[in-house]
């Protein structure tokens, strides 16, 4: 899985930097997307297995099936990755790419999972000390786990910030036993 990702991250950075140049980040998500779908079909698959089929008559092959999704520049992406036998890292491409433009755009992706629900104002409060430590935008989504007993965690990207008691008890059992 990380070499595929090792694989994809030049890929991404050239589409983000050709999309960032072209004021089309959002447009460039979506072909991503759509061609990250495509190469994920089982058909599509067969197709890139095949040994009889060249790199070219596969890029072909979805150009035509993608029709008018593809601008001029996204059928030379594809072409690009059909002939460096790159077209099966198109889902982590499409990953590595989304990374970027989060990255560019100041947003994160947060996960808050609380032992019970949260109401309304400490969910705001929480949100906004969130956003003054992150200094990003949040995309938020909340669960409830009753394992946690209390408290909370937060993950965003790498960040994980474990304010639960089933967390603090962890690390007590860890203590104990390292001492």
């Amino acid at each position: 899985m990380a070499e595929l990702h090792t694989l994809a991250r030049p890929y991404a950075k050239a589409a983000f930097e050709l999309a960032h140049e072209g004021r089309s980040l959002g447009q460039w998500s979506q072909t991503l997307k759509t061609l990250a779908g495509a190469v994920a079909d089982a058909q599509v698959a067969s197709l890139l297995a095949n040994p009889r089929l060249s790199r070219g008559d596969v890029a072909a092959v979805l150009t035509a099936a993608l029709g008018d999704k593809l601008d001029a520049q996204a059928r030379n992406f594809l072409r690009l990755l059909a002939e460096n036998n790159r077209l099966a890292a198109l889902p982590a491409i499409a990953e590595e790419y989304e990374a970027l433009r989060a990255e560019a755009e100041k947003r994160v992706e947060v996960e808050i999972t609380t032992a019970a629900a949260v109401g309304e104002a400490q969910q705001q409060a929480l949100l906004a000390a969130l956003r003054k430590r992150l200094a990003r935008e949040l995309e938020v989504s909340w669960k409830t786990d009753p394992a946690l007993v209390a408290g909370a965690v937060i993950r965003a990207g790498d960040l994980v910030i474990d304010g639960s008691v089933s967390g603090e008890l962890a690390q007590l059992r860890q203590a104990v036993i390292a001492s």
